[in-house]
């Protein structure tokens, strides 16, 4: 904080905003915290990681540390069991349904990515194609078209000679 004058010779105290990002997959909460912000008792913490439904990280002195994203995963865990009534086999289903889903989605969208850079480099292509071909190509039916005055020639061959005449 600074101290400054305003107009009136008054002393004005400023302060500098201070903006904290915080990675809410880095764990920071142990199993205490985590388990009082989730409204649930330790040992259940400690059972749903026995049960593989939540992966604490590590500290290096092997102490659980929770992320904002596996409280909140705590919370819907609870939600699915308290108020929709599933059991935990139900809750890991859940789970791993939601997990193959989000990595389909992945992978959709990676397809979707290489199909429209297949299809551009398609329409580069055609365009490439098309310029060096320039006035040689002729669009599909031009030669069937009637234009107005056209007359008719017709090419016969003379019999015994192979050549062409005209009639």
């Amino acid at each position: 904080m600074s101290a400054a004058k305003d107009r009136g010779g008054h002393s004005a105290r400023r302060s500098a905003a201070v903006e904290t990002r915080i990675d809410r997959g880095r764990g920071v909460f142990m199993i205490s915290v985590a388990a009082e912000l989730a409204e649930m008792h330790p040992q259940t913490l400690r059972m749903y990681e026995a049960r593989g439904l939540i992966t604490p990280q590590r500290s290096p002195k092997n102490t659980r540390l929770y992320s904002q994203e596996d409280v909140e995963r705590l919370r819907r865990i609870q939600a699915m069991t308290a108020e929709q009534g599933l059991n935990l086999a139900g809750v890991e289903t859940v789970l791993e349904l939601e997990e193959r889903l989000e990595e389909m989605r992945v992978e959709l969208r990676r397809m979707r990515e290489r199909a429209a850079e297949m299809e551009q480099r398609m329409a580069d292509e055609i365009e490439r194609v098309r310029r060096s071909l320039g006035a040689e190509l002729v669009p599909y039916g031009a030669y069937d078209a009637k234009l107005a005055g056209e007359r008719s020639v017709r090419i016969a061959v003379e019999p015994g000679r192979g050549r062409p005449s005209s009639r």
